[in-house]
């Protein structure tokens, strides 16, 4: 539990700036800043996916809020979410891994990443079904937070950043609980060595909006209990808390399992592939 109030707790510097942003680009729209973010989405894949490589699930948990505003597109989104790693690779690193295979795993996770985030985004524009424009005011009406009887961008923020974090605190600790209690039991049982199960049962392991996930993972890889491909395929979906943030602050539920299924059909898929190269 001191694990998980440590990287609970790391989260709020990423999700205040976040929201000082969007309430910064909502405050003067139609400036340089709102300008400035549009020309950046065509670049937005890469920028993900090198950020979602930081072994800090706050960056998912701040994309996934940056697309609720509009900020972002939904194959920047994606490509942070397969990037994302959680903690993986520190587990890792206290197993003393070899820096090799450790590199190969960021660098496969990164470059599948943003070939699946431009892909993504090149699907989407041919059909004409781009993301909407920056609006703060989504997020407000979903979270009824009342931010907008506030003038400034300072308390708004504040009062995002605080109603997401008790958000994340109730629902992740909640998972960590029955984690900590019938988690590693459970994953124990499952045949993680299994060809194409493996992966498949994985995918969906990653999904859990929880760090202990990764971690238990990893563990069992370094025991040989779970092959190659599904440790790629668990990290491939493993988003930290950003598909938590992403069905808080995005109204648009069908969107949003629209984006779950593409994250794990896609990591399965990608872990299966990447599985044969580590």
């Amino acid at each position: 539990m001191l694990e998980f109030a440590k990287e609970t707790l790391l989260l709020l510097p990423f999700l205040f700036v976040t929201y000082l942003v969007l309430e910064a680009v909502e405050a003067h729209a139609g400036g340089a800043l709102e300008r400035s973010l549009e020309r950046a989405k065509s670049v937005g894949p890469l920028a993900g996916a090198l950020a979602g490589a930081i072994p800090q699930c706050g960056v998912s948990a701040a994309a996934a809020s940056l697309y609720a505003g509009g900020v972002v597109t939904v194959g920047t989104l994606v490509a942070v979410f397969l990037s994302t790693s959680d903690e993986l690779l520190p587990v890792l690193v206290s197993k003393q891994v070899p820096v090799a295979l450790m590199a190969k795993i960021v660098v496969l996770k990164v470059v599948a990443a943003i070939a699946v985030g431009f892909s993504l985004n090149a699907v989407l524009a041919f059909a004409r079904h781009m993301r909407r424009r920056v609006d703060v005011h989504e997020l407000c009406e979903h979270s009824f937070c009342g931010c907008r009887e506030h003038k400034g961008i300072l308390v708004p923020a504040l009062i995002h950043t605080a109603e997401i974090f008790a958000f994340i605190v109730v629902v992740s600790g909640a998972i960590e609980l029955a984690m900590h209690y019938f988690g590693e039991d459970c994953l124990n049982s499952l045949r993680l060595n299994t060809p194409v199960f493996g992966e498949l049962a994985a995918g969906l392991l990653g999904l859990i909006p929880n760090c202990a996930v990764s971690v238990a993972g990893a563990e069992l890889y370094c025991k040989g209990a779970m092959s190659a491909g599904a440790l790629m395929a668990s990290s491939f979906t493993g988003s930290g808390l950003g598909l938590l943030v992403l069905f808080r602050t995005n109204r648009n539920i069908k969107e949003n399992l629209a984006i779950l299924a593409i994250v794990y059909f896609a990591g399965v898929a990608l872990g299966w592939l990447t599985g044969h190269l580590i």
